[in-house]
């Protein structure tokens, strides 16, 4: 008998990642070009490390509010006033470790064992995994693809709500299709949920990532203060944040002590330290987010351009995210075909078959690198499809 035997189902059943299975095949190759993790490649800005660093020599390092600390609760307010033009409170605002906790609690907020939660597929998996380890089921609506564009019908999502339903999960701009939803979208969706009862959890992580204009809408441009929404988002991409896993929920503030009580049942808060530093980056970063959103913009039309030029690569270039979702002409299976294109071309991408239904045979490039490294791998993938 393994030990395994002995484990927990959820936990023996708990997926491995098709992207991190990819990364660990190639890792520190010589001369790979990695575009599958969704990050940027620079460290974060010393600004922002440095508050930390001072910070952690200066003591902080206790027990600290479990709703994070009042300078930070206050800097997430702001900022969604300067860039959503959104009356939060401090109130509203709570501090946790990552987005992908974020969207762990808002789950556990929101349902139980049994219960189904429905999301927009193509998806980053993460958010499904979470769902089904919590004893729920999370319930797959696959966006349709043509001509290189990802479109939401509105009849096959009301179509997929049960009984059992307890809410929506949805991401936009989404990783990895980087579907962005439209004004009339978000209404469309919100009055579904209104509709049934149920809940929204809204993950806008790449919303400032938008390149027909300042930033994408926003289910705050079309809510009321007592919907039943959570927001989920973290610190990693507008700041080049990705290994300090510190993110937030906005929420209304009658689910404070809610939102406190699963924080503290699960890490009794994020590091004061931590905190520090990305207080710092909401308060001073808003150049980080810009430079980082000129490379992506840059090396987005760099990618998609030399690919779309091939002839046999099906994407458009994206509204939203940091992502191309591309189809190769003649492969079906992208699991098989990562490896290989590892192998002969040295760049990495990730298989759309780590991101669920409908992502078979698509491969996700992120683009938030520098323009000349973008460049040269979509210069080696284009050799790659021209010898297929």
């Amino acid at each position: 008998m393994s030990l395994t035997d002995d484990l927990s189902l959820r936990a023996v059943r708990a997926p491995e990642s098709g992207i991190v299975e990819v990364f660990s095949y190639a890792r520190g190759r010589d001369g790979l070009l990695p575009l599958w993790v969704g990050e940027g490649d620079e460290p974060t800005a010393d600004f922002i490390s440095r508050a930390a660093a001072d910070a952690l020599m200066g003591g902080e390092t206790f027990y600290t509010w479990q709703r994070g600390v009042p300078e930070l609760r206050e800097a997430i307010a702001a900022y969604y006033a300067r860039k959503f033009g959104a009356a939060l409170k401090p109130e509203n605002c709570y501090v946790v470790g990552s987005g992908m906790q974020a969207i762990q609690l808002a789950v556990q907020a929101v349902t139980g064992p049994g219960d189904e939660m429905i999301y927009l597929t193509p998806a980053w998996p993460n958010f499904a995994a979470a769902m089904e380890m919590g004893g729920g089921s999370a319930v797959p609506v696959e966006l349709s693809f043509s001509g290189g564009k990802w479109e939401l019908d509105f009849n096959k999502l009301e179509a997929a709500i049960t009984p059992k339903t307890r809410g929506l999960f949805i991401n936009t701009p989404s990783n990895p299709t980087s579907w962005t939803a439209t004004r009339d979208d978000l209404k469309a969706i919100l009055q579904l949920a209104r509709k049934h009862g149920i809940w929204i959890i809204a993950d806008e992580i790449y919303a400032l990532y938008y390149y027909p204009g300042e930033r994408a809408p926003s289910f705050l441009d079309v809510m009321e203060p007592e919907d039943r929404i959570l927001f989920v988002n973290s610190f990693s991409k507008n700041w080049s944040m990705t290994g300090w896993r510190v993110g937030w929920i906005v929420a209304h503030e009658a689910l404070g002590q809610v939102i406190e009580n699963l924080i503290q049942y699960s890490t009794s808060g994020v590091a004061q330290f931590l905190q520090r530093g990305a207080t710092i980056a909401l308060n001073e970063g808003d150049s980080v987010i810009q430079r980082n959103y000129e490379k992506a913009a840059k090396s987005r039309d760099i990618l998609c351009d030399t690919l779309i030029a091939t002839n046999r690569v099906e994407t458009l270039k994206p509204d939203g995210a940091i992502y191309a979702f591309l189809k190769i002409d003649g492969i079906t299976d992208s699991r098989k075909a990562a490896f290989d294109i590892v192998d002969k071309t040295g760049v990495g991408l990730a298989p759309g078959s780590a991101f669920g239904p409908g992502g078979g045979p698509f491969f996700r490039a992120c683009f938030l690198r520098d323009p000349a490294i973008v460049g040269k791998a979509a210069e080696r993938l284009a050799d790659y499809i021209a010898a297929l």
